[in-house]
């Protein structure tokens, strides 16, 4: 059977309705049912909630619509209560998510049972997708809505290719960082392989609040997690271009356009389409127009501006609000202007229908599209493809999505009432000629860049990225293979065990004397170390008081320093033989210098190495020292025959020949052991691996390009694996 891909949405591609008949199943009109539907084929599949709560259905309903779904339709329905509604999306997603993510932090409500509620419906949206995946599985997870869910996919179905796509704009680091549950918002969409945005500007947000708050870094949107690879790239949204440039053909529309044309003969016309909401800034689109009337009073009574708002969640209090002061705003403007023979603002709340919508675009002179934040706004590209006559202005907020793809559009900034004004004034003005020039280049990129386009580019990316991922890692290591693994070991008399500390048997701290080994750990290295046979080693960068404060009373053999002192059980410590440390009279001083400029930064001595330790640092100016400080210690370091060492947040300056292959080639020397294992987490370990024998077993914790033969997750997975060698 041909792979599975899977779209997941909160709402599905079909809606079902309670009419006079019964039940109905309409098909959405939206751009993400039409993009989808471009990759779909017969064997995908549709996962969210059909539109009516649990409540609104009776026992037989509720198998009556799954099955229907299912068989007419190739989607699966997650049941939602009006509970769920009112508290995760009502509550959540609209009440916390939906104002941070659109910069209105004044109007954000932080609650602990919308996030618990938040928490229980992504989990029930992956009940539902689990009965539906397979392992080879191609995931598609759609919006804020479902930002939890794409970890709980990977960790369940770790082969499956995970993706998801963010359809609102993502804050900076400094709104974000005020959501209390960010953290594992942020964890949630890094289970995914591939993380969509519609713009630069909201993929760079993304990965800087990943650094600062996760402290995960990235290099050209590869972020490396300490158990995996994820992909962030920009993927700006399109629309069904053919099904706008085509509609005007259509007699329906052709009748509006011609009524359109009859009813406002004379005038020109500007055009706002948008549901009503707090971010769209429809109060101060009104307030421009007001503007344009008042300083270009030649405009009054040859233009008029036709004002489309869709109702939205009409009994918040704060949409009640926005309504009241909409209507009043209208009709103080139509007060002040109105003439016998005109009216400046035709105002119509409701939802207009598809032929209303395609009559409107094709006669409306100017498009006036002014949120004060969005996504990306399609509506801007849907008036672009009607006009199949090249003509029309598009005055577009700054703040859009879409203003990055449209710069022949006049920009303006959505809170400059003046401005936007003038913009309006321009644009009623241009001459046809330049409008054809700036709408024909416009067309040309939205014709190109459709919603279908955009669908097949990410699910390619996607499939892409599956085959980069696997120079990330080394094999997997999978139960067949621990099991494998685990019976060599007990079949062995003779083994050797050769452990790094720091981010394999336990999780890296902000301070590294926070890393102290905790009672489970102790009981589970002394249990290895009386094996029959066994020869436990730890081998870290720590220096050696530290070590032996926390492991010189155990009959372990230590290896500190990376490898620059080893002590046997029961012996004194050795050195390595190294040149005299000179050398660290120059580099010390460089390194301090680096210190001194980035707070929370600080230099370690250890008898053969200098480290300079940023995990306290703000992320983006660490990782600004971090080069400049590598490429000064590079230029160097060749005349002392020393390497610079990367660390999971350190940088490591020592003797060339003075790493753990030291430590390795002291214990498995003069013995032949019938099974060895190696298991280290970062670029030090791998002087390990290659100084292990070809049979040994060495295996790296976490990705990165590793010698190592096999790759385990995390911490927890390499204490599981020891806990079953004893």
């Amino acid at each position: 059977m041909a792979e599975r891909t899977i779209f997941v949405s909160n709402r599905l591609a079909v809606r079902v309705q309670r009419g006079e008949e019964g039940l109905r199943y309409l098909p959405s009109v939206g751009g993400l049912a039409t993009g989808l539907s471009s990759v779909s084929d017969d064997n995908a599949l549709w996962v969210g909630w059909s539109g009516l709560a649990d409540e609104d259905l009776s026992a037989d309903e509720r198998q009556q619509v799954g099955r229907t779904l299912r068989e007419q339709h190739g989607s699966a329905a997650v049941p939602l209560s009006q509970h769920d509604l009112d508290h995760f999306y009502s509550g959540f997603c609209n009440d916390t998510i939906w104002p941070l993510f659109h910069y209105f932090p004044t109007y954000t409500e932080y609650h602990r049972k919308t996030w618990r509620a938040y928490e229980a419906v992504n989990q029930r949206f992956f009940d539902v997708l689990q009965a539906e995946l397979e392992p080879d599985s191609r995931v598609w997870i759609h919006d804020y809505q479902l930002m939890l869910l794409p970890s709980l996919v990977k960790r369940a179905f770790p082969t499956a290719r995970v993706g998801f796509f963010l359809h609102i704009p993502f804050p900076s680091y400094e709104l974000f960082r005020l959501l209390p549950t960010g953290r594992e918002l942020l964890r949630g969409v890094l289970g995914a392989d591939l993380v969509g945005f519609h713009t630069y500007d909201y993929a760079r947000h993304f990965l800087s609040a990943v650094r600062r708050i996760l402290g995960y870094d990235h290099a050209l949107g590869v972020i490396q997690t300490q158990t995996r690879t994820v992909q962030v790239d920009v993927f700006p949204m399109g629309i069904d271009h053919d099904r706008y440039a085509e509609a005007g053909e259509r007699e329906p529309v052709q009748k509006i356009v011609t009524d359109l044309r009859t009813w406002h003969s004379g005038q020109r016309l500007i055009l706002s389409i948008d549901r009503l909401d707090y971010s769209k800034g429809i109060p101060e689109r009104l307030r421009s127009f007001e503007r344009l009337l008042a300083q270009h009073p030649q405009w009054r009574e040859r233009v008029s501006l036709l004002m489309i708002v869709s109702p939205s969640r009409e009994s918040v209090p704060r949409y009640i609000e926005l309504k009241r002061q909409v209507d009043g705003l209208v009709s103080d403007i139509n007060g002040r202007y109105s003439t016998l023979n005109w009216v400046p603002i035709h105002y119509q709340y409701q939802t207009a229908s598809f032929d209303e919508i395609s009559a409107l675009y094709r006669c409306a002179d100017v498009l006036l599209v002014t949120p004060l934040r969005d996504g990306m706004n399609l509506i801007a590209k849907e008036y672009i493809a009607a006009r199949s006559d090249v003509q029309g202005v598009l005055v577009l907020s700054e703040t859009a999505g879409a203003a990055r793809e449209l710069g022949e559009a006049f920009h303006v900034n959505p809170n400059n009432i003046d401005r936007i004004a003038d913009a309006l004034h321009e644009a009623l003005s241009l001459e046809p000629d330049d409008q054809r020039a700036a709408m024909q280049r416009m067309r040309e990129r939205v014709q190109r860049f459709t919603v279908q386009y955009w669908a097949r580019d990410f699910l390619d990316k996607l499939d892409d990225f599956a085959e980069v991922q696997a120079g990330y890692r080394a094999t997997p290591l999978t139960t067949q293979g621990e099991n494998e693994i685990v019976a060599r070991w007990k079949r062995a008399t003779s083994r050797l065990l050769i452990l790094d500390y720091d981010g394999t048997l336990v999780r890296f701290h902000r301070r590294p004397h926070q890393a102290k080994p905790d009672p489970e750990l102790i009981e589970l290295l002394t249990s290895l170390s009386r094996g029959d046979g066994t020869r436990l080693v730890l081998s870290s960068g720590r220096d050696r008081a530290n070590l032996n404060d926390w492991f010189g009373h155990f009959s372990f053999g230590l290896g500190a320093g990376h490898g620059a002192w080893i002590r046997d059980p029961g012996n004194d410590w050795e050195a390595a033989t190294v040149n005299p440390n000179v050398w660290k009279e120059t580099i010390r001083p460089i390194i301090s210098r680096t210190v001194d400029r980035t707070p929370g930064s600080h230099l370690e001595e250890k008898d053969f190495s200098l480290a300079w330790h940023y995990r306290d640092s703000e992320p983006e100016l660490a990782n600004v020292r971090l080069a400049e400080l590598r490429e000064t210690l590079l230029a160097l370091t060749g005349n002392f025959d020393l390497s610079v060492l990367d660390g999971n947040r350190v940088l490591e300056v020592k003797p060339s020949h003075v790493h753990k292959g030291r430590v390795v080639e002291h214990f498995a020397a003069g013995r032949r052991w019938d099974c060895m294992v190696a298991i280290g987490d970062d670029a030090t370990d791998e002087f390990m691996f290659h100084a292990a024998p070809e049979d040994a077993i060495t295996i790296k914790v976490g990705l990165g390009a590793t010698a190592a033969r096999f790759s385990i997750d995390g911490v927890a997975e390499v204490r599981s694996l020891l806990q079953r060698f004893i």
